[in-house]
C-alpha cells in the first residue's frame, strides 16, 4: 500500500477538487467562528433582559409594599389614637384597614422578593456555558 500523499505521487480516495482548500477552510472557520459569536451575544442580551425585566418588576412590588406600609402605619396609628381617645367602634374601622393593608404588604413583599432572586444575578448564565462548551469543542478540534 502507498502513502497517498508521498508514495508514487497518485492520491487515492478523492480527487483533489473534491477537497475544499485551505483558504476556503479558513473561510468557513471564520464565517462560522462570526455566526456562533453573534447567536452567544443575541442569547446573552435575551437572557439579560429577562432578569433585568424581573428585577423591574420585583423592585416595582417592593416599592409598592414599603408605600403602602406608610399608608398602613398611619393607620395603624390612627387606630390606636382614636381607641385611646373612645372605647367605641370608630377605632375598630381604623385598626381592620390597617390590618388589611399591612396583609396587602405582606404579599406584595413576597412575591417582589421572590421576584428579585428570580433575577439576581443578573448574568447571562447559559450563554457563558454555551461559549465555555464553544471553547471546548474549539480546542478538541485543534489538537486533532
Amino acid at each position: 500500500m502507498t502513502d497517498p500523499l508521498h508514495g508514487d505521487g497518485a492520491r487515492t480516495g478523492a480527487s483533489k477538487n473534491d477537497e475544499p482548500s485551505v483558504g476556503e477552510l479558513f473561510g468557513r472557520l471564520t464565517e462560522h467562528t462570526t455566526r456562533l459569536v453573534r447567536a452567544e451575544i443575541a442569547l446573552a442580551k435575551a437572557e439579560l433582559k429577562a432578569k433585568l425585566t424581573k428585577i423591574g418588576i420585583g423592585a416595582g412590588l417592593l416599592v409598592a409594599a414599603g408605600v403602602l406600609s406608610l399608608y398602613a402605619l398611619g393607620k395603624l396609628f390612627d387606630a390606636a389614637a382614636l381607641g385611646l381617645a373612645e372605647v367605641v367602634a370608630p377605632w375598630l374601622a381604623f385598626l381592620i384597614v390597617g390590618v388589611v393593608l399591612l396583609i396587602i404588604v405582606g404579599i406584595l413583599a413576597a412575591v417582589g422578593a421572590k421576584a428579585l432572586k428570580a433575577g439576581t444575578p443578573p448574568v447571562p448564565e447559559k450563554a457563558i456555558d454555551n461559549v465555555k462548551t464553544d471553547v471546548e469543542e474549539i480546542k478538541k478540534g485543534l489538537r486533532r
